[in-house]
């Protein structure tokens, strides 16, 4: 037997038990089923033993199989409106590196900050936050690595270069709805039970002051014991070119729009736009004759569509969650986290995310979790979108482990940075992370929601 066939062995082995487990642990089998499709989903997820849009779209299969839910329930899934408006950012992401936009807006922004070793930590992390907020932070990651290496000789600094960079990425991405799946898995799980959607604007004004105290305090924590060590920092300002300035001022009139569209009781109702249908027209946009910014036969291969069926397997779980009966069943078994006071309860959630995405998918985390804690907050009286917001930025605060991120994963593979390294760093902002989103959540996003 293969390595691979041992290991689609296993998994199938494994969720067949926990079906097993499950149903004479007094699950009904719709739910036993459902445990152990996830259970095979993260598994083929983790170890890659098939590609991850195929494994992505199992949920198509293996739900109605299992009467879980059925077919056209489970496949409208992924046709989801958050999925759209993922993949009008993402167009429009691909403009950006495309162009080379980002290489210019690197350079200014490394620019504002000292040409020290410590000035650089804060500028990559600052850098790497703000394009993370429009690409995906792998690609973030990816684009800004060897930027990273360049910058210093020296292999202790060239260190905290590079976990600036990942760290940053990770941080970064939780600052718009596209800027990370975990964003949008929650984006979709309002609309699935009727919660009002948070406008875009209204997402960044929210969660934009968090990341920049821990881009300030990750920056600190790196930058300690370093001394005034010169960078390779360039004075140099590469010029904005034509199709580069089309794609700012594109991302500009999006940012305006996105602004007015955003309501401000009592003063402004807004445009009333979806902005699902907003960041599509965006992307397709750039297909114009006139734009001549995007070509489909040279760049449709750059599109995820693999992360676009990610999206639809990870609204599956969740809606089958719902109409099984699963997410109420296992909110009922908490229960006894109601009778403490609201930041407690914030706290566990908090900590259970943060330190379980450690070892396994944020987005398949989040799609399990969202319809439990909505499950909770309803039955205890408390607001769903405040406790499933605390759930969704914690799964992207994760930075102890390789494999917790894609960022930490792509830095570690240059052979710089020792596991034990990120993972000393790496507890100390988990532990911050979980405090900041306790006191952001109790003390100003109550003020939005």
């Amino acid at each position: 037997m293969s390595e691979a066939s041992g290991k689609l062995f296993l998994s199938v082995a494994t969720a067949s038990a926990v079906i097993g487990l499950s149903f004479i642990f007094g699950l009904t089998l719709p739910q036993s089923a459902l445990l152990g499709s996830i259970v095979l989903l993260v598994a083929l997820w983790s170890n890659e033993v098939l590609p991850m849009a195929v494994v992505s779209l199992l949920p198509i299969i293996l739900f109605p199989a299992f009467g879980i839910t059925d077919t056209k329930t489970t496949s409208l899934n992924y046709a989801n409106p958050i999925v759209y408006l993922f993949f009008g950012g993402f167009l429009l992401a691909i403009a950006v590196e495309k162009s080379g936009l980002h290489r210019w807006m690197a350079h200014h922004l490394l620019n504002l900050f000292p040409k020290t070793a410590k000035g650089v930590i804060f500028a990559l992390a600052f850098t790497s936050a703000m394009l993370s907020s429009l690409l995906s932070n792998t690609t973030t990651t990816l684009l800004l690595i060897s930027m990273g290496l360049f910058l210093s000789d020296i292999p202790r600094i060239q260190m905290r270069y590079l976990l600036a960079i990942a760290y940053g990425a990770s941080i970064g991405g939780i600052m718009t709805p596209v800027g990370t799946p975990p964003n949008l898995i929650l984006l979709g799980v309002q609309v699935e039970h009727a919660l009002p959607v948070m406008p875009f604007v209204q997402w960044v004004a929210m969660v934009a002051p968090l990341a920049f105290v821990m881009l300030a305090i990750m920056g600190w924590i790196l930058g300690r014991g370093l001394g005034d060590e010169p960078s390779h920092a360039s004075e140099s300002h590469p010029p904005l070119t034509f199709s580069q300035a089309k794609v700012l001022s594109l991302l500009g009139l999006l940012m305006g729009i996105l602004f007015l569209n955003t309501p401000i009781h009592p003063y402004w109702n807004g445009l009333g736009l979806a902005e699902e249908g907003v960041m599509l027209t965006f992307g397709l946009l750039l297909f114009l004759p006139g734009m001549n910014l995007l070509e489909w036969n040279e760049d449709k291969g750059k599109i995820p569509f693999r992360i676009m069926f990610l999206f639809g397997a990870g609204f599956a779980i969740a809606k089958a969650f719902s109409q099984t009966g699963l997410a109420d069943t296992t909110a009922q078994s908490l229960a006894v986290l109601g009778t403490f006071a609201p930041w407690i309860i914030m706290l566990a959630i908090a900590t259970l995310i943060t330190f379980t995405t450690e070892i396994t998918s944020n987005t398949a985390l989040i799609s399990v979790m969202l319809p439990v804690i909505y499950a909770f907050s309803t039955q205890n009286g408390m607001d769903p979108t405040l406790l499933m917001m605390v759930a969704t930025i914690s799964a992207s605060y994760a930075f102890m482990l390789p494999i917790a991120t894609p960022p930490n994963a792509i830095v570690m593979g240059t052979g710089i940075i020792k596991v034990k390294e990120m993972a000393r760093y790496g507890m100390a902002l988990n532990l911050i992370g979980i405090v900041l989103i306790v006191l952001f959540a109790y003390f100003y996003w109550t003020k939005f929601i």
